[in-house]
């Protein structure tokens, strides 16, 4: 079988790219044509994401072994066929591409070619400009809502108690085993 995807980009909205892939091909073969149909370097620990219920994130598998809990299974890229994983049209999946930033590209396996075969995969359709793959600090501090967040300043008080560093008196108090 040969399975057809779309990739897309919720911060290009023009950008889409279209690969094909034996359903025997691993996911290693496919995160190595996304990286080239993008024009990346192949140097960032990528994620795949098998998504439920629509985009609902489920299994990952991952560019090299992670240290899980002892309840979960662990898939690394080069080890796990297409054909583990993928099994209907319409199935969904996350391809976290920069993964400091948690940016990702939405995958849609688009179509489920059976009876034929092929060697390697393709890249059969190549859309718009790819987003940037890494961003740097200040763009990755105004794309965060938290850290980007200018309400707060280190001028104020952090806890929140409107107590000064000042203000605080330790000379008499005592600490034993390792209490106050």
């Amino acid at each position: 079988m040969v399975y057809r995807f779309t990739v897309i980009s919720d911060e290009v909205d023009d950008f889409m790219r279209e690969i094909q892939l034996d359903s025997d091909a691993t996911f290693l073969d496919f995160h190595k044509l996304i990286v080239e149909s993008c024009g990346y370097s192949d140097d960032q620990l990528t994620t795949f994401t098998i998504c439920e219920n629509g985009w609902e994130k489920g299994q990952e598998i991952t560019m090299e072994v992670m240290d899980t809990e002892a309840y979960e299974d662990s898939y690394i890229m080069a080890e796990t066929e297409l054909s583990e994983f993928l099994e209907d049209e319409k199935q969904h999946l996350l391809y976290t591409f920069d993964p400091l930033a948690d940016r990702v590209f939405f995958i849609e396996l688009s179509e489920i070619i059976t009876g034929k075969s092929m060697k390697g995969g393709k890249i059969t359709k190549k859309m718009g400009e790819a987003p940037k793959q890494m961003l740097d600090f200040d763009q990755m501090f105004e794309m965060n809502p938290i850290v980007g967040d200018s309400s707060f300043s280190d001028d104020e008080d952090f806890y929140g108690s409107g107590i000064d560093q000042e203000d605080i008196d330790l000379e008499g108090l005592e600490i034993s085993d390792g209490q106050f």
